[in-house]
């Protein structure tokens, strides 16, 4: 066979394996991408962490507010040429929107907005690798859970919050801001 023989022939043989080949699902794709975001934060936390002192069963909220302090610091210094964007990228923050938009106009929508206005609303300017502000000085609003249903599960040590419009995810135990999404929330 000459070259061009052989191109047509390899190409006319793969035709078939490539038509058979699955749809790609764009939506979960990215999904999988934001999860191994996650995963990669968790793990860099649990290295940190495991450099700090193990906070012992206390019911004194100095000594916890003390630890919490520390592994922000830490987890801060880990991270320090972190920015805006970083776990949620443009295309990850574009289907977070999607799906809650999504969640905004099907059947819990009306819950969803109940939910939001009834809760004291958060609107503090947020900032990646900064710390969310006080539970003492700011409510520590929760997101709706139906809301929730329509986005990627969180491990434990992570949670949502809806501050204004935007979207943050948060480091429960350092109670630091990791990412967010601006203007999120219709």
């Amino acid at each position: 066979m000459t070259s061009p023989e052989l191109i047509l022939f390899l190409s006319s043989a793969l035709a078939p394996v490539n038509a058979q080949s699955p749809p790609v699902n764009r939506g979960a794709a990215i999904l999988q991408v934001f999860g191994k975001r996650v995963d990669e934060y968790i793990r860099l936390r649990k290295t940190v962490e495991s450099g700090l002192p193990k906070l012992k069963q206390t019911p004194s909220p100095a000594e916890i507010t003390e630890h919490e302090q520390e592994l922000a610091g830490a987890i801060r210094e880990a991270r320090k040429d972190v920015k805006q964007g970083d776990i949620f990228t443009p295309e990850i923050s574009a289907e977070f929107r999607r799906l809650i938009g999504i969640a905004m106009r099907g059947a819990d929508a009306v819950r969803i907005k109940e939910s939001l206005r009834s809760a004291e609303p958060v609107n503090v300017p947020l900032r990646v690798n900064s710390l969310y502000p006080s539970p003492a000085k700011v409510p520590l609003q929760s997101t709706p859970p139906t809301l929730l249903m329509n986005l990627s599960k969180l491990p434990p040590e992570l949670d949502y919050r809806v501050v204004g419009h935007n979207l943050a995810l948060r480091d429960v135990m350092a109670n630091l801001i990791i990412d967010f999404i601006p203007n999120a929330i219709p």
